[in-house]
């Protein structure tokens, strides 16, 4: 089983990019699952009803989420809908949506980190909850792990290793060189990167951002413009064993 993950998806731009690389890749490489993080996709933060349709229409099978999912509101009844759109998982009870599906004869979960990130349920906790409750799953899992601290993201990746088939870091929007297959046989990177513009502050307009760092005033940021890049990671399965055999890192630059 081939999965394809994409990393943050940053407002149009990054949709655009999607929309020309995802169907070129899924079929160049036989893609069974693709996972689409699209937490930044609505203007380079958080997801709408028709940025979640927009990936969903690419090619997208599954959309994670982040600590943005909650940016705007005309989401909450997406995530309670049946949209392949999942937020973290260890997010206290009592919010919108669900932190895992099946899809494609395989679960995807998604996870937040709490290093730089907030006051959220411990994630490896959460995940020993889910595989000890599901009664039935398929062998494969892919974990999304949403998470800022390189340290936490290695962590859950060595402690999930022979449990899960794959545990990929989003968040940062900046690639890592770390993509390996664990001795358990749990495929990891540190961080898959973003789709979204070349020349922006992960993702983002440089003079916006640059303004917040100069004064450390609040200001409003939007996504960046010009050229793309899509950034995404390819992990080869055994759908008997749920153990990935293979990991590699695909990136795609617009003109």
């Amino acid at each position: 089983m081939k999965i394809l993950a994409v990393g943050d998806v940053i407002g149009k731009p990054g949709r655009q990019a999607l929309a020309r690389f995802l169907p070129v890749l899924k079929e160049q490489y036989g893609v069974d699952l693709t996972i689409v993080n699209a937490e930044n996709s609505a203007g380079g933060i958080g997801v709408m009803p028709d940025t979640a349709a927009d990936l969903l229409k690419a090619g997208a099978d599954v959309l994670t989420s982040g600590n943005h999912v909650w940016a705007h509101k005309e989401i909450y009844p997406v995530l309670d809908s049946d949209t392949p759109l999942i937020r973290p998982l260890n997010y206290p009870p009592g919010v919108p949506g669900r932190g895992y599906l099946l899809a494609k004869g395989a679960l995807v979960v998604n996870l937040i980190g709490r290093t730089f990130m907030g006051n959220y349920d411990c994630p490896f906790r959460a995940m020993d909850t889910l595989l000890s409750d599901l009664i039935t799953k398929p062998p494969v899992t892919i974990v999304d792990f949403h998470a800022e601290a390189t340290s936490e993201k290695v962590a859950l990746g060595m402690y999930l290793d022979g449990r899960v088939s794959a545990v990929l870091g989003t968040h940062t929007h900046v690639g890592t060189i770390d993509s390996r297959v664990l001795p358990g046989g749990t495929a990891y990177v540190t961080d898959i990167g973003m789709t979204g513009p070349i020349d922006s502050i992960i993702g983002d307009e440089p003079d916006e951002v640059l303004k917040r760092f100069l004064t450390q005033l609040p200001h409003r940021l939007s996504a960046g413009k010009g050229r793309c890049v899509f950034n995404a990671i390819i992990v080869t399965v055994d759908d008997t064993t749920g153990k990935a055999t293979r990991i590699e890192r695909i990136q795609r630059e617009t003109d």
